[in-house]
């Protein structure tokens, strides 16, 4: 009966892990986006431009990698634009740029876009400018832009299974190292198979997820040849070696070379994750892989040996001494205290602010890992407790063994008399030989059950002519400890597969301080598309005296429309023989751009200024008030 409710326990707990499992891995596999994020466009989205630009130039928060297919540009009869091969602007690894033709024609044109971020994630989106006016358009968005979901879906599966896999595996090893206990070793066979086979899977679906295509495209031998040239394909194979080096490695060798051994095969399955996680691209990337591959360590051995705590308990609890169980609480309570450290130090990285908590998904998904792992330390707490008592009976029962050694009352006497006080009769019952007499406790505590040996008793009234008995040890029964033990063990499973599985999305979620820069360089897009400086002039003469009102539009990189004004002393319009506006960036040497300025009768207007670069301009106006008298007055503004 003890073995059925057992078994239907463990049925019952793996139901409840796989539901668990099940319902978060579908119900939030398509939220993931990527770190990097964009941060302006040239076109910018929804202007309208003179004339066809040159090309087309994207920049983002952090540096990003291009695919052959990054670009796509639709004509507004939904044709595809043929444009040239995407590249780095001017070498700047955070920027894209694709080239187009010079007969591109009038209309709205829409531009979809894939590039993969620094961290591996892919990130994508659309726009649209129009070239002399905006038209209709039947142009869609483009499929790779929005990416496939079922890629996507199939990929974010396997990265939970490979990060199952290594908790799996390397949190069993050290349990079997640290505690001796081989109950759990199949976890091992278990977690090698489970991340062998979900890095292939990565492998495979590598490029899929990158393109947007479907999972069909894994069969595409084009496909998968440019995944593993790439640095998250490199990263899957380097770890697929590591985990063949792992198959042979010996678990129970020993020796400084043999530890040395573990530890750099251990810290390399880490850091192929550091490699193409969050922790590769912003700040602080050394400190950051380094504090991302403890960070991972100290999951793998928290909850992985938690995982073969659990399987001893249930498979071979008599096997499981309590000096074992000690030993594992003491692995977990440090990997606990790496987890906070590291954990603080990724949460300010990744968040940037305290705001972010509550108005980015990062922030939100790092709350509720907060909360789960408090969960997980109240559900440690009692399993402390529980082993606390499971050792406790052990160490009085030693204690008690060591005094019982030393003879008291008339067995002194005997002893010294040279006379055996036991007479020889145990009435066949061994007391000393450590048999377990069904109370739950060792033979250490044999008294406890009220056997009496000859020594003890000359007859049945009781009378001590012996040694006295020993005292109780007050150490219940270890079995009931053993299944509260692992009833604490497996809420502690089932709230880390929560914390395992919210920490698989925080590697697929933009950071709260990526977000927040991306929701800056948005209000800095929407901001008005129009800059406006006033300029007063002093010609020397009466009347002379006035002020040039000048407006940009947009005020960006680019080309921008001209309009000035000049008002006269008494502030009202007034006209002049001649206005002529340059434009000279300093710093990169060029110009002075005439803005070829021409008179509306009354107000001056061009259309034919452009702003090759951003940065802080010197705008010089010549004003003159007569055939003779002339002034050159001058501001700057800042051209994003």
């Amino acid at each position: 009966m003890g073995g059925q409710r057992n078994g239907g326990r463990v049925g019952r707990a793996a139901t409840l892990l796989g539901t668990v499992v099940l319902l978060i891995l579908f119900g939030s596999a398509g939220s993931a986006c990527a770190h990097a994020a964009l941060k302006s466009a040239d076109p910018v989205d929804g202007t309208v431009v003179k004339k066809a630009p040159a090309a087309i130039t994207l920049t983002f928060t952090e540096s990003v990698g291009l695919l052959d297919d990054s670009f796509r540009v639709l004509d507004p009869e939904n044709r595809r634009v043929h444009i040239g091969e995407p590249q780095h602007a001017g070498g700047r690894s955070e920027t894209a740029r694709v080239t187009l033709p010079d007969d591109m024609g009038t209309g709205t044109f829409t531009v979809g876009w894939r590039v993969v971020s620094a961290d591996s994630h892919p990130v994508s989106g659309a726009f649209t400018f129009s070239v002399g006016k905006p038209s209709a358009t039947t142009a869609v968005i483009p499929a790779q832009a929005a990416g496939d979901t079922a890629s996507s879906t199939l990929y974010d599966i396997a990265r939970y299974f490979a990060y199952g896999g290594l908790a799996l595996l390397l949190g069993t090893l050290l349990f079997t190292l640290v505690t001796g206990v081989e109950a759990a070793r199949g976890l091992l066979l278990t977690g090698w198979w489970t991340l062998l086979a979900s890095t292939v899977a990565l492998l495979l679906l590598r490029g899929p997820y990158e393109r947007g295509g479907g999972p069909a495209a894994v069969f595409d031998p084009s496909v998968l040849a440019e995944t593993v040239t790439s640095r998250p394909g490199v990263v899957l194979l380097v770890r697929l070696v590591l985990l063949a080096g792992a198959a042979f490695f010996p678990v129970r060798a020993g020796g400084r070379w043999w530890a040395a051994g573990g530890g750099l095969l251990t810290v390399a399955l880490a850091g192929t994750w550091a490699a193409a996680e969050h922790a590769s691209a912003g700040i602080q990337v050394p400190v950051a892989m380094v504090s991302a591959v403890l960070h991972l360590l100290a999951v793998a051995a928290w909850l992985g040996g938690l995982a073969a705590l659990l399987t001893a308990l249930y498979r071979a609890p008599e096997d499981l001494p309590a000096s074992a169980v000690t030993r594992f609480s003491r692995l977990a309570l440090t990997a606990v205290t790496v987890l906070v450290i590291t954990g603080v130090y990724q949460s300010w990285r990744g968040l940037g602010s305290l705001d972010a908590l509550t108005t980015t998904s990062y922030g939100r998904l790092l709350v509720a890992k907060l909360i789960a792992v408090l969960l997980l330390l109240a559900a440690g707490a009692y399993s402390r407790r529980w082993t606390a008592r499971l050792a406790a009976p052990v160490e009085r029962r030693a204690d008690v063994r060591e005094r019982v050694l030393e003879p008291v009352g008339a067995a002194a006497d005997a002893e010294v008399s040279g006379t055996d006080t036991s007479g020889g009769a145990d009435a066949g019952t061994d007391t000393s030989a450590g048999a377990d007499i069904g109370t739950g406790t060792d033979s250490g505590a044999e008294t406890e059950t009220g056997t009496k040996t000859g020594a003890e008793t000359d007859s049945d009234s009781g009378s001590a002519t012996g040694p006295r008995p020993l005292p109780s040890t007050g150490g219940g029964d270890p079995g009931a400890y053993r299944r509260g033990l692992r009833r604490s063990v497996l809420a502690e499973v089932i709230v880390g597969i929560l914390v395992l599985v919210i920490t698989t999305l925080l590697t697929g979620t933009q950071p709260g301080r990526a977000a927040t820069e991306a929701a800056a360089s948005a209000a800095e897009a929407a901001r008005p598309m129009a800059s406006t400086t006033v300029i007063p002039f002093d010609v020397g003469t009466p009347g002379g005296h006035g002020k040039i009102q000048i407006e940009l539009t947009p005020g960006r990189v680019g080309e921008n429309s001209v309009q000035a004004v000049t008002f006269g002393p008494d502030g009202g319009l007034v006209t002049v023989p001649e206005l002529r506006l340059t434009f000279t960036l300093k710093k990169q040497d060029i110009g002075p751009l005439d803005a070829k300025l021409t008179d509306r009768g009354g107000y001056w207007t061009s259309d034919t200024l452009n702003l090759p670069l951003p940065g802080t301009w010197t705008m010089k106006a010549t004003v003159r008030t007569t055939d003779i008298d002339q002034i050159t007055v001058s501001r700057t503004v800042r051209i994003g």
